[in-house]
């Protein structure tokens, strides 16, 4: 029966009974010590679960604490520079940015906010956390998406040559889900370049657009002073509040009596500010003066074009206020003369010009120069015979016979009585013309408003 015991057993015989198989265990270093114990191979599987089960555990205390060692920049950025809409858009990032890193354990070092396109590389912000990472105080990005770090190749490329190098170790996305392994840095760049062709095709959509509005005569730009955006319509309508008094700076500055300081204070007291409510730029008053807007056409480019927006000035109007403009923007060279007494006296011999000539003469001991000024004849006819003459010895002539030709204190005094006297007689007569020609000229600039104001309201027509 021992023997017997000792064969195999098929399933298929039918006098003895299986007896179970037994697999001995490898000796484990047990608390109680001990020896190998026996199970039966219908308990292996659980046993192998169990043993599973522990690995597993051990993965994700591990990936815990590599997780808990990478650091966290948050990085949040707004293409508007305008300040309503960029802190809210901001603020919104920045919200989710903290409840994803609570929730997926994340430690946080700092949040790095910018307003400004990604389009173009040089960004302050996004420089600086870059250049953290490389010191090491940081080894990971969170941002709500991939086109928040770049929509550019150089500083997509920077991202990926930091994830290159290990100074970069995790991105961190809620709307997208980064790996960095080769698959995850290859699928990182394609994300990149959609960002960046989505920015290039905006772009060409944008100047396509305005392309048409140029060929339609419409300006594609902010509409200037005397002018609103109309956006149902999508075009440029006269302002009536100020059209009226554009036209106004237009004629007085075409008076010439009137600079751009003055048409500044003119729009101030007619309650036309700026933002800030204080008196508009210069240069705002300058290129409205100089700009061929208000008379039908537009320049963009380099390129001019007919608007078909209604002008509120002529041309004729605009051209004369240019031509002040360049009259009074032409540069005054002063040649300044070296020799103060040309042109005030002739040679007494042969009535020719005095010309001077300076000379320097170097002194050895000194290691100095020292200019001489010497005035003679221009001897324009070959017969004069005088000669050169020191600038000293000029001057004592000149002091000399202006002496012998000035006035008596006394008389002198007497001449500017009789000067202020006809000067106050003057500007008494002028201030009188002036009071009976203000009414007038109150009634014709009134008259004019009266006409500019129903010419623009469409009750005149041209």
């Amino acid at each position: 029966m021992g023997a017997l015991a000792a064969l195999p057993l098929k399933n298929s015989s039918n006098f003895f009974v299986k007896r179970p198989q037994v697999v001995k265990r490898k000796r484990c270093a047990r608390r109680g010590g001990g020896r190998g114990e026996r199970i039966e191979a219908s308990q292996r599987g659980k046993f192998k679960a169990a043993a599973d089960r522990i690995r597993s555990k051990r993965k994700c205390k591990n990936f815990r604490k590599t997780k808990t060692m990478i650091k966290y920049f948050i990085y949040c950025r707004k293409s508007t520079d305008e300040a309503d809409r960029q802190v809210l858009s901001i603020e919104a990032q920045i919200a989710e940015l903290k409840e994803f890193a609570k929730r997926e354990n994340l430690e946080i070092v700092d949040c790095f906010t910018e307003a400004k396109t990604a389009k173009n590389p040089g960004r302050e912000k996004f420089e600086q956390m870059l250049k953290l990472i490389e010191k090491g105080e940081a080894n990971g990005i969170l941002s709500w998406h991939a086109d928040r770090l770049a929509r550019n190749s150089v500083d997509g490329g920077k991202i990926i040559y930091l994830l290159d190098t290990g100074k970069l170790q995790s991105l961190k996305f809620p709307t997208l889900w980064f790996e960095n392994t080769p698959q995850g840095k290859f699928m990182l760049s394609i994300a990149f370049g959609q960002s960046k062709y989505y920015i290039d095709n905006l772009s060409e959509n944008v100047k396509r657009g305005i392309r048409q509005k140029l060929r339609n005569g419409v300006y594609p730009n902010k509409a200037p002073i005397g002018y609103l955006n109309e956006p149902r319509k999508r075009s440029i309508e006269i302002d009536p509040k100020t059209a009226r008094l554009v036209r106004k700076a237009f004629s007085l500055f075409a008076t010439g009596k009137y600079t751009f300081v003055d048409i500044d204070k003119f729009f101030f007291e007619q309650g036309v500010k700026s933002t800030t409510n204080k008196y508009l730029r210069m240069d705002k008053i300058r290129n409205m003066l100089r700009s061929p807007f208000y008379y039908g056409v537009f320049e963009f480019a380099g390129e001019t074009y007919q608007g078909i927006h209604k002008p509120i000035i002529s041309k004729a109007l605009f051209d004369k206020c240019q031509e002040i403009i360049r009259r009074k923007s032409k540069t005054h060279i002063n040649h300044k003369n070296e020799f103060w007494f040309l042109g005030l006296s002739k040679c007494k011999e042969c009535n020719s010009a005095i010309t001077a000539e300076k000379h320097f003469k170097f002194y050895p001991k000194t290691r100095g120069k020292v200019r001489y000024d010497y005035y003679r004849c221009g001897k324009k006819h070959d017969y004069c015979s005088q000669k050169y003459v020191s600038g000293g010895e000029f001057e004592n002539q000149i002091r000399e016979i202006l002496f012998r030709h000035s006035l008596h204190e006394l008389n002198a005094r007497k001449m500017l009585n009789w000067l202020h006297a006809d000067e106050t007689n003057e500007k008494q007569t002028a201030e009188n013309k002036m009071s009976l020609l203000k009414p007038q000229l109150s009634n014709v600039e009134q008259k004019l408003d009266r006409l500019l104001t129903g010419y623009l309201d469409q009750v005149i027509e041209t």
